[in-house]
């Protein structure tokens, strides 16, 4: 016989109930006036929600993974520095190494002397195009059982610089090579969509993901119409991810994404889930203050982990205005392993399943991002929004919005646009320029450009000092 639970004493009080009694209790205070807000998205958030509010959701459940991994970001100019970096990082919790590779030149094996690739994720990021240089790493993982992630991307190089590599029909020929040449690989990514980009130039939640959707469809209708690779039904994708501080809406973001990737995957009969690569978002860091920006990080990438990202990235606290450094690096690193070993989030994804609130926020974001993206495809396709400059000009209205409520005070950075010290001096510590660089250049678009909300006042006060 099963034991009476505690809650059978209470009678279950229905939504319409806890809005009568909050009425009451307002004292003839307008109830939306007073407790519901409205998000830069459009989403009205109620003072509580209810089980009656997923009532709808039953289908609405996306797939999250059971675990992340702590990656460490790593610049390949100096390929032994990297290595000694990679293999230190490893030592001090990493779990998974995310390489910048800055040219042509490839030294694999310096790269990758004692490190064990079998038991951490690799992740490669390309700041050139070059077949030789994928096929030089194919060559050196034959024999390995390595997951590795080629973050090819040429839809968010042409979105980031207004330009292709070289031109759209060898960028996507050069695509197609690479891409056959990792099919023989197991565990192995090309495809990359850097949704990230979109949110650090101001881009709201809901155009982040109908604009990552897009940009990841135009991929699968190039595939598709492949004749060499039509036939798969694997088809891997990785979505980085810059997460902001909007706690629960961000939780409920990268929930929105798997589930809108589900989706639109199997319309291609394609079976393979995509992975998150997500790290904070640069748009709220400051110059002035800058121990803050550590409180930041640490929100940011607990809603990358309860929104089921697979590998999280953080920053050091200092990295807009310093070149890396082992302390900035150990700290980032450091928050990461507090959140997983000592704040029981080694499987923190799955404490979201079921909220209302988060389950209701990301059925909304889904919805509206479903709708953009419909709307999109109908005008022709990302693509051709961006040639017009229909994404560009959507994004800058979004940021627009957002500056400005951050210069009335309506978006607050602690030590920035609120409580300020006036003792702070910035000038003498600054190893890199923290501010949008602008130079004359021929583009065959305009570019999306990511900028700080932070800039002109930070740009002010370095003046006054």
């Amino acid at each position: 016989m099963n034991s009476p639970s505690l809650f059978d004493e209470f009678p279950q009080v229905s939504s319409k109930q806890w809005k009568q009694k909050i009425q009451y209790d307002l004292k003839g205070a307008d109830y939306n006036e007073t407790l519901v807000w409205e998000s830069l998205e459009g989403i009205k958030v109620k003072p509580y929600y209810h089980s009656e509010d997923l009532e709808n959701l039953k289908s609405f459940q996306p797939i999250v993974p059971s675990e992340w991994k702590i990656g460490q970001p790593i610049y390949a100019g100096n390929f032994s520095l990297a290595n000694k970096k990679a293999i230190d990082s490893l030592e001090r919790g990493a779990e998974s190494l995310v390489f910048t590779i800055p040219g042509q030149d490839l030294d694999v094996a310096t790269l990758f002397q004692g490190i064990d690739l079998s038991e951490h994720p690799l992740h490669l990021n390309f700041e050139t195009l070059d077949k030789n240089v994928i096929q030089e790493f194919l060559e050196f993982l034959k024999g390995k059982s390595s997951s590795v992630y080629f973050h090819i991307d040429l839809i968010g190089h042409l979105g980031k610089t207004g330009n292709w590599y070289q031109n759209l029909e060898k960028d996507h020929q050069l695509l197609e090579e690479v891409y056959a040449m990792v099919s023989n690989y197991k565990n192995c990514c090309v495809l990359s969509v850097a949704i990230s980009h979109y949110q650090n130039s101001g881009a709201n939640m809901v155009q982040q993901l109908a604009y990552g959707l897009a940009h990841a469809n135009e991929y699968l209708n190039h595939f598709s119409n492949t004749t060499s690779t039509s036939s798969s039904e694997s088809l891997p994708i990785t979505f980085k991810v810059s997460v902001g501080s909007n706690y629960f809406f961000e939780i409920a973001k990268l929930r929105a994404l798997r589930w809108l990737w589900q989706t639109l995957a199997q319309t291609y009969g394609i079976s393979s889930d995509c992975h998150i690569l997500a790290f904070p978002t640069q748009r709220n860091k400051t110059l002035y203050d800058y121990n803050v920006n550590m409180l930041r990080s640490t929100s940011e990438c607990m809603s990358a982990v309860l929104g089921g990202a697979d590998t999280i990235l953080n920053q050091a606290y200092d990295a807009i205005y310093h070149k890396d450094n082992e302390f900035g690096d150990r700290i980032a690193r450091n928050q990461l392993l507090l959140l997983k070993d000592e704040s029981y989030f080694g499987e923190g994804a799955k404490a979201a399943g079921g909220a209302y609130y988060v389950e209701s926020l990301t059925q909304q974001l889904a919805e509206k991002a479903l709708a953009l993206f419909k709307q999109i495809e109908s005008s022709g396709g990302f693509l051709n929004e961006l040639k017009k400059g229909n994404i560009q000009r959507k994004i800058k209205e979004s940021a627009d919005k957002e500056q400005g409520l951050f210069d009335d005070g309506n978006i607050v950075l602690l030590g920035t646009n609120k409580f300020q010290n006036p003792q702070d001096r910035m000038k003498v510590d600054m190893e890199l320029y923290p501010f949008v660089k602008t130079h004359a250049r021929k583009t065959l678009i305009e570019p999306i450009i990511a900028r700080r909300l932070a800039e002109q006042m930070e740009i002010k006060r370095l003046d006054d000092e």
